[in-house]
C-alpha cells in the first residue's frame, strides 16, 4: 500500500497524471491552505478565495493528463495567480455592470415619470381654466413657467399685490381642486409601479 504523504510534489505529478485519485488528494491535502491563505491576502474575502482556490484543484485535476509541471509549487502557485485575476477581472465587470443599471434609468421609469407629470399638468390646468384670466396668468407664469412676480407685474401691467392677490387664489383653488384628485393620482402611480 502505498503512502501518498511520504511522496514527493514530484511523484505525485506523476501518479496525478495516470488519474491517481489518492495522488490528487494528497496534493489537494498538502497545499489547499497555503493557497487559500494566498488567494485570501489578495481578495480579502473568504468566500472569494475559497472559490477561487477550489477552481485551481478543479482545473489542475480536469487538465492532469496534458499539463507539463516541473515544480508542482511553482505551477499551482501560477494557476492561483491566473484564478485570482481572473476572479478580479469578473467582479470588477459585474461591479461595471451594476453601476451602470443603477446610472441608468429605466425606459419604463421614465415612461411612467413622464405619464405622472403630464397627468397633474392636465389637472392643474383644468384647475386653473376656472380662474379669471389674470389670476391663471399669474399662476401659470409664475409656478409653471418658474418666472418672477416682479416680471409678471410689468407684463400683466398690474401692482405687486394684486399679483400676490391672484397667486394666492389660485393655489387655494389648485390645492383644493387637487385634494380631491390626489387619491385617483396615487392609484395611477400605484398601478403603473407593478
Amino acid at each position: 500500500m502505498v503512502d501518498y504523504d511520504e511522496l514527493s510534489d514530484d511523484e505525485l505529478t506523476t501518479l496525478l497524471k495516470t488519474g491517481e485519485n489518492a495522488a490528487f488528494e494528497e496534493i489537494y491535502n498538502r497545499y489547499w491552505n497555503k493557497m487559500f491563505l494566498m488567494a485570501h491576502r489578495i481578495v480579502k474575502s473568504s468566500e472569494i478565495a475559497e472559490e477561487i482556490t477550489q477552481d485551481v484543484f478543479l482545473l489542475l485535476w480536469t487538465k492532469r493528463e496534458t499539463l507539463s509541471i516541473a515544480s508542482l509549487r511553482q505551477y499551482l502557485a501560477a494557476m492561483l495567480r491566473y484564478e485570482v485575476y481572473r476572479s478580479l477581472s469578473k467582479i470588477k465587470k459585474q461591479q461595471v455592470y451594476e453601476n451602470e443599471i443603477r446610472n441608468t434609468s429605466s425606459p419604463f421609469v421614465s415612461i411612467e415619470k413622464d405619464i405622472e407629470n403630464r397627468l397633474l399638468l392636465e389637472i392643474i390646468t383644468t384647475l386653473t381654466n376656472r380662474l379669471s384670466e389674470k389670476c391663471r396668468l399669474v399662476f401659470q407664469y409664475n409656478k409653471l413657467e418658474d418666472r418672477s412676480l416682479t416680471d409678471i407685474c410689468e407684463q400683466l401691467q398690474i401692482s405687486p399685490k394684486t399679483a400676490e392677490a391672484h397667486l394666492t387664489k389660485a393655489l387655494k383653488v389648485v390645492r383644493a381642486g387637487l385634494s380631491g384628485s390626489i387619491n385617483f393620482i396615487l392609484q395611477i402611480i400605484i398601478l403603473t409601479q407593478l
